[in-house]
Parts: structure tokens; sequence; C-alpha cells
């Protein structure tokens, strides 16, 4: 069973720093792009970020230049890095895996547990 586990959440104050990470794991064939969403209180969830295994990134426009993505294909395991944060990134974010393949031939999208984020001003 593929698991998507994320870590890296947490309270910060505006302007500081925080890295998330996002681990899948569990009969994987076939992984392609991953990525990263956000929902907050009252809001439909958003794009943040996605790479493609070959290392193509997009950015929302609300984070670009000051959110990072990157994956490690070894290990399957995705990071955002997050800088100059503002009280507008507050949320749960969610990691994604889009039409992943497992050993079995089935393919499905899949989604992490959520970690919150809370920036303080």
């Amino acid at each position: 069973q593929v698991q998507l586990v994320e870590s890296g959440g947490g309270l910060v104050q505006a302007g500081g720093s925080l890295r998330l990470s996002c681990a899948a794991s569990g009969g994987i064939f076939i992984i392609n792009a991953m990525g990263w969403y956000r929902q907050a209180p009252g809001k439909q969830r958003e794009l943040v970020a996605t790479v493609t295994s070959g290392g193509s990134t997009n950015y929302a426009d609300s984070v670009k230049g000051r959110f990072t993505i990157s994956r490690d294909n070894a290990k399957n395991t995705v990071f955002l890095q997050m800088n100059i944060l503002k009280p507008e990134d507050t949320a749960v974010y969610y990691c994604n895996a889009p039409r992943v393949r497992d050993v079995t031939g089935r393919t499905r999208d899949y989604w992490g547990q959520g970690t919150q984020v809370t920036v303080s001003s």
C-alpha cells in the first residue's frame, strides 16, 4: 500500500523559514510528478508547487521567489523549502503524488495526511 508521510510543519514568525518533507513508500513502481497543496480555513485547497521526476518545477504566483520545491528520486521524497513566510501562508499543507503506479499495476493519485503550518505576525 502506497503511503505519503509528511513532516516539518510548525509555528513560525513572519519572515521565518520552514522545510517540509514528504516520503512516498510502499510498493511503488513508477512515481512521476510530486507536489504540495495547501488549504487554509474556509478556503479551497490550492496548488503550491509541483516537480516532475525530471526536475521541472511549477509554482503558484503567491509563493514564487520564496518557496523552493525539490525532490530526491532515489528516496521518492519531495521537499518544500519555505522562506520569508507570511501570515497568509498559514494552512494545512498536503503532499500529492498523482498517477502513481504500484507493483500490482494499479495507477491512482495519493495524498498525505497534511501538516499544519502557522505563521504568526
